[in-house]
């Protein structure tokens, strides 16, 4: 039976930044790698917004993004 195994997270930051030249959102996104397998939703939500707040750029989503390996 093949396993899974967790190789490594990233946290994404989505931000918004206004409208193209065709009135298209702009979105532009911050990853941060290395981040701990056993973080909850939570405290990931918590720094997200916590780095989002250094910026004057509204926040739109956080997500996280795992990497995994079958074997």
């Amino acid at each position: 039976m093949a396993q899974t195994i967790l190789v490594k997270s990233t946290l994404s930051l989505v931000f918004d930044h206004g409208f193209n030249r065709d009135g298209k959102p702009l979105y532009k996104t911050k990853t941060f790698t290395n981040v701990d397998e056993k973080a909850t939703a939570d405290e990931l939500e918590t720094a997200g917004a916590a780095i989002a707040a250094l910026t004057d750029t509204p926040l739109v989503t956080i997500a996280r993004n795992d990497y995994f390996e079958i074997y």
